[in-house]
């Protein structure tokens, strides 16, 4: 194995299939063992763990959902409090935050998979990055990167999140060449950097991997928010898709046609509203197993995320699936005057309006039981029309038009910050 390629990832879709049933027959001795959640569902719905020794055998045993999680949520650790090294908590986007925990053996694994992963978007051990991201309020993607990138051997300035000031006055002391960071910032970076007649067009970072918005669309060409990123600041943008649950990431890489998968880390399906899998080139919900997790090993988990799968091979000389950009989570469709829809489509369209600072989306339920949404903007100098323009604008895009509010930048701004928030707050669901 090449520190920067593993051999799994070059191998043939069955030499890869074939490996990893060899893991999940591990998998599924362990967590029949020493989870909870897992021994007590077997044993109630009669699974026998030695009838499963394929992929296609994962479909004898049900999914587990965020509601398992949130409801058996202690259930799911396979390890005496003596062996748990770090606590962490989800985000809590779509609920309440969910508790995981992590061994000595979980916190290597996690470091294995940012150094291939940043290894597989260029990265070397010559970089510097510059983590424009937090590792504190028990986030699990900040240490990650440190340690992937300890690991990797290159150098780390943690500034952690926002500080445009601070930020520039680290890019000018200390010349790194890498940025990882959530990709609406850096328009903040380059708002700063034009008031400030900073060069931010020549300075030393060439590089961003991308966290926690979608950079492109479904063809891979930038989005609007990618697009005006780089229309501006030719930086090369790379997008990685990451939960707490799953431990792993899915990176681009240079090529940019989606982030691949890491097989020695994870099974992965894509299934339908009914569980089934869906038919090759359809969207559907990310499943994931992973592997090689001592704390809290999950066995079909769904994300709640929904993208395609492209097993084409890529010219990286990578054979491992990629998927597509995340077209939305499953639990924040909208349904909206006939027409569904995910935020990152309302998203695209307010990234192209050049007033409009920041924004929030708020969608509840109205008193006829319907989904209605309301766009909270904060603009500077709007145009007297800019109501109207706007729902001509949604409705040329998406045949429909949401309400919109006008706020000051300001405003929107602490409400996307809370005190412990840890990334900013677009999309507020009260249904």
């Amino acid at each position: 194995m090449s520190a920067l390629l593993p051999d799994i990832e070059t191998k043939s879709l069955l030499e890869i299939q074939q490996f990893q049933e060899k893991k999940l027959i591990d998998l599924l001795s362990y967590v029949n063992t020493h989870s909870k959640f897992y021994k007590s569902r077997f044993k109630e719905l009669g699974i026998k763990i030695a009838d499963i020794t394929t992929i296609a055998d994962l479909q004898k045993i049900p999914v587990t959902t965020k509601d398992d999680l949130y409801n058996h949520n202690q259930d799911f650790i396979c390890v005496n409090p003596d062996n748990i090294i770090d606590y962490v908590t989800t985000s809590g986007t779509l609920g309440d935050p969910l508790t995981f925990v992590l061994t000595d053996k979980d916190l290597d694994r996690l470091a294995y998979n940012e150094h291939i992963s940043l290894a597989c978007a260029g990265g070397t051990k010559k970089d510097i990055y510059q983590l424009m991201t937090t590792m504190d309020r028990r986030f699990m993607a900040g240490m990650a990167y440190f340690l992937g990138l300890k690991q990797m051997g290159a150098g780390v300035v943690r500034v952690g999140n926002g500080m445009p000031e601070f930020q520039w006055d680290t890019i000018k002391r200390l010349n790194p060449t890498i940025a990882i960071a959530v990709p609406s910032f850096l328009l903040k970076l380059i708002e700063f950097a034009e008031q400030h007649h900073i060069d931010y067009k020549n300075c030393s970072i060439k590089k961003v991997v991308c966290i926690g918005e979608p950079i492109r669309n479904d063809d891979f060409s930038y989005n609007t928010l990618g697009k005006r990123i780089t229309d501006k600041w030719p930086l090369q943008l790379f997008s990685t898709y990451a939960s707490t649950e799953m431990g792993a990431a899915f990176t681009e890489c240079n090529e940019g046609k989606g982030g691949h998968h890491h097989p020695e880390l994870l099974i992965i399906e894509f299934l339908d509203d009914n569980n089934q899998p869906v038919a090759k080139g359809e969207a559907g919900e990310l499943t994931v197993t992973t592997l090689g997790v001592e704390g809290m090993p999950l066995i079909r988990f769904k994300t709640g995320d929904i993208c395609k799968a492209h097993d084409e091979p890529c010219l990286c000389g990578r054979s491992t699936l990629r998927i597509s950009p995340i077209l939305g989570r499953k639990q924040q469709m909208i349904k909206f005057k006939g027409t569904s829809l995910y935020p990152p489509a309302l998203y695209d369209i307010l990234n192209t309006v050049s007033y409009i600072k920041n924004y929030i989306i708020e969608v509840y339920t109205n008193d006829i039981g319907t989904d209605e949404i309301v766009i909270n903007i904060g603009a500077i100098n709007p145009p007297d029309n800019f109501d109207k323009d706007l729902k001509d604008h949604f409705r040329a895009k998406l045949r429909v038009a949401p309400t919109i509010v006008l706020e000051s930048p300001e405003s929107i701004s602490k409400r996307q910050l809370p005190e412990m928030s840890r990334k900013p707050i677009t999309f507020i669901d009260k249904r």
